[in-house]
């Protein structure tokens, strides 16, 4: 996996997790009445976004009717909604939504990802699940050579994160808190950490759009 297209052709033909890949494959049959006639993606999701980023964003997993349907990261949902709002505030994304693969969105210095590629369960993924998907991740960091900022948004992509590069770093990391700024160590990337941009974290207020966009612009400036 050595080049993006070779990436990419792996992650669409992985069938490593039984149990992901049969309910990825049900909600893409059964699907929600509100898109019973649209054609499901149903399958792994690629990352998306600028090769050349500085920026790579990790997420959950793809969501059963927004990833898996459309087969686009974050694309589709609230989720998804919420994070390229602030993209675009940002100066990340070139619009502020996102509804399908094919709706001229583009990202400019960042690069989307996830801990888990299939759709899970109650947004669930179980830890052999994730480890299955770990060399995607380590894939896509090995390709992005000018990554200077890693983006956790949630717990099991911080800890993904801290598994992809504990083989090159020996530095102690707290645990997981919203908008932490930590060292990976010398000459690797500096993470950066946000709750997840979940129905369950907007609407209740645990995460409100300051700040996510509080986030977003102590990124800007590790940039500088």
């Amino acid at each position: 996996m050595n080049d993006w297209s070779s990436l990419e052709s792996s992650i669409l033909l992985c069938r490593l997790c039984p149990r992901l890949v049969a309910w990825r494959e049900e909600v893409a049959r059964v699907k929600r009445r509100a898109y019973r006639d649209e054609d499901y993606w149903g399958k792994p999701v690629p990352g998306f976004g600028d090769p050349a980023a500085r920026v790579l964003i990790v997420g959950l997993a793809p969501g059963a009717h927004g990833a898996n349907r459309t087969g686009r990261m974050f694309t589709g949902d609230s989720s998804g909604d919420f994070l390229y709002a602030a993209l675009h505030r940002a100066g990340f994304a070139s619009q502020p939504a996102s509804r399908g693969r094919d709706d001229g969105l583009t990202l400019t210095d960042a690069y989307i990802s996830a801990a888990c590629r299939c759709a899970p369960p109650d947004n669930k993924p179980a830890p052999d699940e994730l480890a299955a998907c770990r060399a995607f991740l380590d894939a896509e960091i090995a390709l992005l050579c000018d990554i200077r900022v890693v983006v956790a948004l949630g717990r099991i992509a911080f800890d993904a994160i801290l598994r992809s590069y504990a083989r090159m770093t020996c530095a102690v990391t707290p645990g997981f808190s919203h908008n932490a700024v930590i060292s990976l160590g010398p000459g690797l990337p500096t993470l950066v950490t946000s709750y997840h941009p979940s129905r369950q974290n907007t609407q209740t207020g645990r995460l409100t759009t300051e700040m996510f966009d509080d986030v977003w612009s102590g990124v800007k400036g590790l940039l500088q």
